[in-house]
């Protein structure tokens, strides 16, 4: 890969996975080919570690993700198998008999009107059958759209969106989309609902030949693949199909980083009992076996609890977002996802994702919680000494990893991550050039106001907050992009860049926001665990025992919940330098 990226292959488990991953992509595209700001730096992140560059049987140059994803039948909607770039050219040429056929098809599910908008906007299907798509960055082909000729996106419809493919804007390529066809999407009947059934999945042999092949395809061109991200869905049978994916991972590339972002949807309902206890069950044994054969595990989701007692969902201030929609929910959990991995795709000086693991993960602590202030609150006048001070001494972000009151909690290590912010505000000397100068004599109003960059800034106030915690942070000028389809979820209070207005709202929508991300090790994973852990001894499985013909024993119920209690205690609270 140009400019040895340290490559990351993306998996991406389940169809709440899917709505992620493609918030995720979408993301990561904006990011591509979106107008820069002409006092940004480009380059911060390196694409390369995230895509791929190839060529179509036409020779058409191509730039998409390095990625496999396995959903459901029924799930991909008006979405090709093949992704789309190569058309049906790919089975014409594969047709050598001359003779009759008989052409059978399926009924076509009805297009997104977004998805043709989308279409029209990125390209155009020429007469030998090839999508023209837009141009590769980084000067890697000819431009054959401009910024200048390309329509704005549009924001779908929210009711329009039933599937994650409804809203990707982002081309695949033919071996990403791996469909398991055994279980259905939609329909009471044939669902994946249990962690034994996933698991059963990937010993099927049709099933993991098709996903090695696919791994072989992708790691086989990589010049320095550091290590696998994986987006799985815990709440349902995927949490098995991830558990048996990251034992394959383990088992063929030892010393990659396998990092795994388990993922929940919003609240649920107490009228599902079934769907409740499964969720719990299916979230137990993924932890644990998750746990088992990755770098990491966190555990991603808007919900307040992991339980079966439901929570109220979490807020942000300057956010307004139904906890009922997966597309607004993913979205926001998307966002977090693009800042805490920042370390390991950086351009300059990148934290490989075995280190980032390694400083998280010390003491049998595998499993670490997310946070995140989206956006992170700056008034255009504000120095971000002046941001951090009013914020307080209580715990900046929003915990977004189902683990309750992050009041009064431990933490051991943790990785920070702040974007999107003016470099002319890093310091005070910002103050220079707004006309708040100080007069000689004035005492500073904190030590942050005393730091001369902005590393210092952030790396002395996260002193103050955890004095004894291991930290790594980082702080870029890149914002995170929130343009369509990003679902409008911003307050009127915030300017076209995310900033907290100090005047009347622009009308302007938010296009990008500056965030504030962190990944900890937490003494809450002691009280989430082990209340997980009481919550399963308490079930009375004769009456789920479906559960257990789906391939799951007593003995293995027993064995997670051991491993659970294990678990819990490495976050027992004590000194993080020492414990």
């Amino acid at each position: 890969m140009a400019g040895g990226a340290r490559e990351v292959l993306t998996l991406q488990l389940g169809h709440f996975a899917g709505f992620v991953g493609a918030h995720w992509w979408n993301q990561q595209d904006a990011a591509l080919c979106g107008p820069t700001d002409a006092k940004e730096p480009p380059g911060e992140l390196c694409p390369d570690v995230l895509y791929r560059t190839g060529r179509t049987l036409h020779g058409q140059e191509t730039y998409t993700p390095r990625l496999i994803l396995m959903d459901l039948k029924g799930s991909l909607s008006s979405l090709k198998q093949d992704g789309g770039l190569y058309r049906d050219k790919l089975l014409d040429a594969a047709i050598a008999w001359q003779g009759k056929l008989t052409t059978h098809k399926e009924e076509l599910y009805p297009k997104n009107p977004y998805l043709q908008d989308f279409l029209s906007a990125e390209g155009v299907l020429n007469s030998d059958g090839i999508w023209r798509v837009k141009s590769i960055p980084n000067g890697k082909g000819p431009p054959l759209l401009t910024t200048a000729t390309t329509p704005k996106p549009l924001t779908p419809p929210e009711g329009s969106i039933r599937v994650w493919s409804d809203f990707l804007r982002v081309h695949l390529h033919p071996r990403s989309i791996c469909m398991i066809q055994k279980y259905n999407h939609d329909g009471e009947a044939g669902r994946l609902e249990a962690f034994g059934q996933g698991e059963s999945i990937l010993k099927e042999p049709r099933y993991l030949e098709e996903l090695e092949d696919r791994l072989h395809f992708y790691v086989e061109e990589c010049d320095y693949l550091q290590g696998f991200q994986i987006l799985c869905d815990l709440h349902n049978g995927f949490s098995g199909v991830g558990a048996k994916a990251t034992e394959l991972l383990q088992d063929e590339y030892s010393g990659r980083g396998i990092i795994t972002w388990g993922l929940l949807p919003g609240p649920y309902s107490l009228g599902e009992p079934q769907k409740n206890i499964y969720r719990l069950l299916n979230t137990a044994f993924g932890l644990v076996r998750l746990s088992a054969h990755s770098s990491l595990v966190c555990p991603l989701s808007l919900g307040g609890s992991l339980g079966l007692r439901p929570e109220s969902p979490v807020s942000f201030p300057h956010l307004r977002y139904d906890a009922t929609l997966p597309f607004h929910c993913s979205a926001i959990l998307a966002t977090a996802l693009d800042t805490v991995t920042v370390p390991y795709r950086l351009r300059s000086s990148p934290v490989s994702m075995v280190h980032l693991a390694d400083m998280l993960n010390f003491s049998g602590k595998k499993v670490v919680t997310a946070g995140a202030t989206i956006p992170f609150p700056l008034v255009p006048s504000q120095s971000l000494p002046d941001a951090l001070v009013q914020l307080g001494g209580a715990t900046p972000w929003t915990p977004l990893s189902a683990c309750g009151d992050p009041s009064g909690i431990c933490c051991f290590a943790q990785s920070v991550v702040l974007r999107g912010l003016n470099k002319a505000c890093h310091t005070r000397w910002f103050w220079l050039y707004s006309g708040s100068q100080l007069t000689p004599g004035t005492p500073l109003p904190s030590l942050l106001h005393a730091c001369t960059t902005g590393e210092e800034v952030l790396a002395q106030y996260l002193q103050q907050q955890q004095p004894s915690v291991r930290s790594s942070s980082h702080l870029l000028l890149t914002p995170c992009k929130v343009v369509p389809p990003y679902p409008h979820l911003f307050s009127s209070s915030l300017s076209q860049q995310g900033l907290v207005l100090d005047g009347p709202p622009t009308g302007a929508a938010v296009e990008s926001i500056p965030v504030l991300g962190a990944l900890c090790s937490s003494s809450s994973l002691n009280r989430t665990l082990g209340d997980l852990a009481k919550e399963l001894t308490k079930l009375d499985l004769r009456r789920w025992a479906s559960f257990l013909d789906a391939g799951v024993e007593q003995d293995d119920l027993e064995e997670v919940l051991q491993e659970l209690c294990s678990l819990a205690q490495c976050y027992q609270g004590g000194d993080s330098l020492t414990d």
